[in-house]
């Protein structure tokens, strides 16, 4: 290699303290964004969250007539955690931090599936308690969790809503909602049935018992004193006679 090269050649540049300071701190960012996303009680938590929330939710859905204060608290708690588990699944656990609007967006379709599912699940699992309740909680369920799905879904278009797919869906809640209403129907006239049949065997013997009382008191029973009383003329007369 000639002088010429070598004065022409470029010498290699040392890297400032602030750009070498900046890739350090770029580097523990990343490794501990690994870190966490690789946490085997964090990934756990964020996968049971979505399980303990819904159920929570389901059993509010179903059960809230019946104690609405309650049942609201419940609710409430379920939602929490579903939330809690989106934010951990979301946000902390994965590799790219989503703008604002993709936060809210996220955030509102979970609370929307979360409850989608827990009037599905709710539905299902309660509908021999509930049949005219559950008739309407499953098929608004399913169709309420789709839509929260798709919404959800970075990856799937809000279009795929009204694609043969969500076609489909909206089809299979109609035919979910007349049939559970079919059937909780005539679980109903069944039950009513049943209980009218049972009334009336059991009027039967309280009739009957009545009716004995009276035929039992309406003779009454000869006392001492009318056996007394028959038997004095009877020895009266018979001394009349001796007479």
């Amino acid at each position: 290699m000639s002088s010429h090269q070598l004065i022409d050649r470029p010498s290699p540049t040392a890297p400032t303290p602030a750009a070498a300071s900046g890739t350090r701190a770029a580097l523990r960012r990343a490794r501990s964004r690994q870190a966490r996303r690789l946490s085997l009680p964090a990934r756990y938590l964020g996968y049971v969250g979505y399980f303990v929330g819904a159920g929570l939710i389901s059993g509010a859905v179903v059960h809230h007539p019946l104690d609405p204060d309650r049942y609201t608290r419940i609710a409430v708690y379920g939602v929490l955690v579903f939330l809690a588990a989106t934010i951990l699944n979301e946000f902390v656990l994965t590799r790219e931090r989503p703008g604002l609007p993709r936060v809210l967006t996220v955030i509102g379709a979970s609370l929307m599936l979360s409850f989608g599912i827990g009037m599905l699940s709710g539905g299902l699992q309660h509908f021999a308690d509930f049949p005219a309740r559950g008739a309407v909680l499953v098929p608004l369920g399913l169709v309420v969790s789709f839509t929260a799905f798709v919404i959800k879904d970075a990856d799937t278009s809000w279009r795929r809503l009204f694609s043969l797919v969500g076609l489909a869906v909206l089809v299979a809640a109609t035919i979910t909602f007349f049939g559970l209403r079919q059937v909780a129907a005539s679980k109903e006239t069944a039950e009513s049935g049943g209980h009218g049949h049972g009334t009336a065997e059991g009027a039967e013997p309280e009739q009957h018992a009545p009716a004995a009382t009276p035929a039992a008191t309406s003779v009454p029973a000869p006392s001492a004193s009318s056996k007394s009383g028959a038997a004095k003329p009877t020895s009266g007369h018979s001394d009349g006679d001796s007479h």
